[in-house]
């Protein structure tokens, strides 16, 4: 496993988004993403075929998608709000090599992430969680700056016909562990946005967390990249690498900042 660089900070997380302090110590039991090996193997084909340099996760979370690529010996670091996931993370064997920034990651890289990074990614729709035009806008300037000369930005999304047609309503939620997880989503297309809202029932008590999301066509968020210096060099119907086709529900998106 790489060792971190010299030059990465690496301090404790502060903030935190509304549903971390109350699902983190049961977040992969409840909620892990059944895609995580598709995830990881896609990032890594990616990695291997650009500049040397360190990957960032934006949204690392409790470690779902660093920490198997870091046992790869890949330099992988974060970019969390939240320290009850972060502390999750670390926690895990191998956590405490991976350097994970506090805040924002729309926010603008500090001088000494400028211009470091060989792969920035955001998955399990983390990305959406930029809940205004202007932030998602902001985080992909952000990248484009993190990024080496040929480094790639890597995020998922909904396609949103099929999130009109065949994503919301109430549907239980498979979990990896036990409880019972329901969704309930509800789209609001007059502001672009859905709500997720999660009712979990644990050990006879029922709890429930609301998240707000942004959706985004692949055409806007190809004129955002565009706009901050990014094109598209790849997109997939899913971290499988599937082909995109009319019966996608997902697209995986791969942003190239030119060499």
């Amino acid at each position: 496993m790489s060792a971190l660089p010299d030059d990465a900070p690496c301090e404790p997380a502060r903030a935190e988004p509304a549903y971390a302090a109350l699902f983190a110590a049961r977040y992969d039991d409840w909620l892990a993403a059944p895609n995580s090996d598709a995830t990881v193997e896609f990032l890594a084909s990616i990695a291997e075929q650009g500049p040397p340099g360190p990957l960032l996760e934006l949204g690392s979370g409790t470690g779902r998608v660093v920490l198997p690529l870091a046992a790869r010996g890949l330099t992988v670091e974060g970019v969390d709000a939240s320290p009850e996931m972060t502390a999750r993370l670390h926690a895990k064997p191998g956590g405490d090599t991976v350097c994970v920034t506090p805040g924002d990651f729309s926010a603008p890289p500090q001088p000494p992430d400028i211009g470091r990074h060989a792969l920035v990614y955001a998955a399990g729709g983390t990305f959406a969680e930029l809940d205004t035009q202007a932030a998602q806008r902001r985080c992909f300037a952000s990248v484009a700056q993190r990024l080496r000369p040929g480094g790639a930005f890597v995020l998922d999304s909904h396609l949103p016909e099929a999130l009109a047609t065949v994503g919301t309503g109430t549907q239980p939620v498979p979990t990896p562990g036990d409880g019972f997880v329901l969704r309930t989503r509800i789209l609001h297309p007059a502001h672009q946005r859905y709500t997720s809202d999660y009712l979990v029932l644990d050990d006879g008590r029922m709890r429930h967390v609301r998240v707000s999301f942004r959706y985004s066509s692949p055409g806007e968020l190809d004129l955002l990249a565009e706009f901050a210096g990014l094109r598209l060099v790849r997109r997939t119907g899913g971290w499988s690498g599937r082909p995109l086709t009319d019966a996608s529900t997902h697209h995986v998106s791969v942003y190239e900042l030119p060499a």
